[in-house]
Formats: structure tokens, C-alpha cells, sequence
């Protein structure tokens, strides 16, 4: 993923801060980020730590709709924020700057150098973003918790280019983000084991079959 403020020197991003009024707030782990997003039109990017977008379903269940870790761009017309059971949730302390979209898409901004690389920035990981989400659909669409899981595995591995896929998360937020249940998928994955299609060690799972 690009970083936001790639090929920005230090003074460069300081007078962006300034010139786009950029705020920068801090939340503890398990606090909810931005509880107001869905009223505020806003561009906010995770400086340090790591986040979830969660939609809270009607019988409790928790489905992870989006995964936000360091240099992970999220806002009002561009996450799936709208729903009233939707949460942003910290899973560890994170660091997060906000952006008033207005202020943002200001045209006088476009004689700034500095803000016209971080625009292309800016834009390569919303692209990012949408090529995930996209990803995303395409496992949901998967019937079967195997098929789920191997298409996971397929799309991670071409990715990393590596015969392994390393969680950043743990298994039980692998369950919620593929929309399956916890048991059934660990059932799944013991039975992929037996069958050495794949290997686990922690949360590093080897791919046996490539």
C-alpha cells in the first residue's frame, strides 16, 4: 500500500497539515474511532495502529467489513459507514488525522506541488481499497466455507507471491471478515490439515498444495 506522504519531505507535509487543517486524534484500544462519521464529510487516514469497520447484525453477530491498518485511507463517501449498526472500532491504540473532504477537494490547492502528490497518493489507495473490496465480494459470493477459505488463500497468496498467508489479525477476526461462523471455519480448517492441503503454525498457514 502507498503511503500517504510518499515523496513528501517533513517541511512538505507540515505545510500541507496546515494548508488542508488537518486534525490528529488519538484512541485507546476497544474505543470506537469517529463515532460521528456518518454526519461529517470526511477523508481520515490511520497514522499508527489498527482498525476495524464493523457491521453489529440484528442477532449480535459481529461481520468485519473492513480491515484498517497503518497508511489504510477511510471516510464518509468512501467506507461502508452509512448503517447505524456500523462501528469503527480501535483494536489496539491508533493514531488517526482527519481531513474536512471540502476543505480537501479545494481547487486553489492544485498550485501546490506537495498537494498534488499527495492527491496521486491519496487516489492509488482508494484504488487499492476498492481492488480489496472487489476481492471481498468475489470470496462472499463463495457458497461453501472451503471454497470461502481457499479463495481467501488464492487471492493472498498471489499478493504476497509466497506459498504461506500470514493473518495480521487473529482467526477469529478471519471468521468474521469471510462472514462464517467461528467453529465451522476452524472444523474447516482441521479438516484442510488432515487432508495436507495446508499447514499452521500461530498465524502463518502454509499452502501444501502449491
Amino acid at each position: 500500500m502507498t503511503n500517504p506522504f510518499e515523496d513528501l519531505s517533513t517541511l512538505q507535509i507540515n505545510k500541507l497539515c496546515e494548508l488542508l487543517g488537518v486534525h490528529i486524534y488519538k484512541f485507546s484500544e476497544n474505543q470506537e474511532i469517529l463515532p460521528t462519521i456518518k454526519n461529517e464529510n470526511i477523508i481520515a487516514i490511520i497514522l499508527d495502529g489498527y482498525a476495524q469497520i464493523i457491521n453489529i447484525e440484528y442477532n449480535g453477530n459481529e461481520i468485519i467489513v473492513e480491515e484498517l491498518f497503518k497508511d489504510s485511507v477511510f471516510g464518509t463517501n468512501i467506507s461502508a459507514t452509512n448503517s447505524e449498526s456500523c462501528q469503527i472500532i480501535a483494536k489496539e491504540n491508533t493514531q488517526v488525522l482527519v481531513i474536512d473532504y471540502e476543505r480537501l477537494i479545494n481547487p486553489n490547492n492544485l498550485k501546490h506541488n506537495y498537494y498534488n502528490t499527495f492527491l496521486r497518493n491519496l487516489f492509488d489507495i482508494i484504488n487499492t481499497k476498492y481492488k480489496k473490496t472487489n476481492e471481498r465480494v468475489k470470496i462472499l459470493e463463495k457458497k461453501q466455507i472451503r471454497e470461502k477459505l481457499l479463495e481467501y488463500f488464492e487471492i493472498e497468496n498471489k499478493r504476497s507471491r509466497f506459498n504461506y498467508v500470514y493473518l495480521q489479525s487473529s482467526f477469529r477476526d478471519l471468521a468474521d471478515y469471510l462472514g462464517i461462523n467461528r467453529s465451522a471455519m476452524f472444523r474447516e480448517l482441521k479438516h484442510l490439515k488432515e487432508e495436507k492441503l495446508i499447514e499452521i503454525k500461530d498465524r502463518r498457514i502454509t499452502l501444501l498444495y502449491k
